[in-house]
C-alpha cells in the first residue's frame, strides 16, 4: 500500500508517493536522494540515522514519514555548504573530530539541536546531547572539544540559533 506524502527536507517541499512501510530513513536516503543520513542498527540504537525536526533530534531510522508531515526536517545536507559551512562541520574538521565519518553526520545534528538551545553548553551538557550517538573511532573527546568551539565561535559572532550563524564570518 503506498500513500502521499508531503515533507519540508532542507527548506524544500517534496510531495512523493511511497509505500507506508518507508522509514523516514529509507526515503530521505531512497527518494530524496541524501545519502548523508546514515543506515545503522536500524533499531533506534545508534544516532547515524538522526536528522532534525522542528530543532529536535529524531531517529529517522524509527519515524514514518506521514507522522513527520507539516514539519520541518533538517539532514547533514541542510546544515551548510563547502563555501559556508557551518560553525560545527568547521570545527569538527578543525580538531579532527570524524575520523571514518559515519556517525558524523548525527553528531553534527545532535549538536547542532543542543547549541541551537544552549550556545554556550557545560561539558556534562554536551555529553548528555550525544549519548544517544555512538562513535566507534574517536573516543568523544576531540567531538566534544568541536561542540565547545563552536558554541564559543557563534556567541562570539552573536549568531546563536540562526542561519545566520554560517559562513566565513565564524571562522578562525
Amino acid at each position: 500500500m503506498k500513500a502521499v506524502i508531503r515533507l519540508t527536507v532542507n527548506g524544500v517541499d517534496h510531495e512523493l508517493y511511497v509505500p507506508l512501510h518507508k522509514t523516514l530513513l529509507e526515503v530521505i536516503r531512497e527518494d530524496l536522494g541524501l545519502t548523508g543520513t546514515k543506515h545503522s542498527c536500524e533499531l533506534g540504537e545508534c544516532g547515524a540515522c538522526t536528522v532534525l525536526v522542528d530543532g529536535v533530534p529524531l531517529l529517522s531510522c524509527i519515524t514514518m514519514p506521514v507522522d513527520v508531515q507539516g514539519k520541518r526536517i533538517l539532514t547533514v545536507e541542510g546544515m551548510g555548504t563547502i563555501s559556508s559551512p557551518h560553525p560545527l562541520q568547521t570545527a569538527f574538521t578543525e580538531l579532527g573530530a570524524a575520523q571514518c565519518g559515519y556517525c558524523t553526520p548525527g553528531m553534527l545534528l545532535s549538536s547542532k539541536a543542543l547549541l541551537d538551545k544552549n550556545p554556550a553548553p557545560a561539558p556534562d551538557e554536551i555529553k548528555d546531547a550525544l549519548s544517544g550517538n555512538i562513535c566507534r573511532c574517536t573516543g568523544y573527546l576531540k567531538i566534544y572539544q568541536a561542540v565547545d568551539l563552536a558554541g564559543r565561535r557563534m556567541v562570539e559572532h552573536d549568531c546563536c540559533g540562526t542561519d545566520a550563524c554560517q559562513g566565513d564570518e565564524v571562522q578562525p
